[in-house]
């Protein structure tokens, strides 16, 4: 037997795959934000930010 046997199943299924594709937009928008503001920092205070490695 499968998960879809059980009643709601499916749609379940497409709100947590929808839940999961929203998450992974908010992190790659959150990630390009934090990069534009440690990059706008770094040229406020005129460090050089290619030459420091940030791991």
């Amino acid at each position: 037997m499968t998960d879809r046997t059980q009643p709601g199943t499916a749609p379940r299924d497409r709100i947590l795959e929808a839940a999961r594709k929203e998450l992974t937009e908010f992190e790659r928008r959150e990630i390009e934000f934090r990069r534009k503001d440690r990059e706008e920092r770094a040229a406020e205070l005129r460090l050089p930010l290619k030459e420091i490695k940030i791991h």
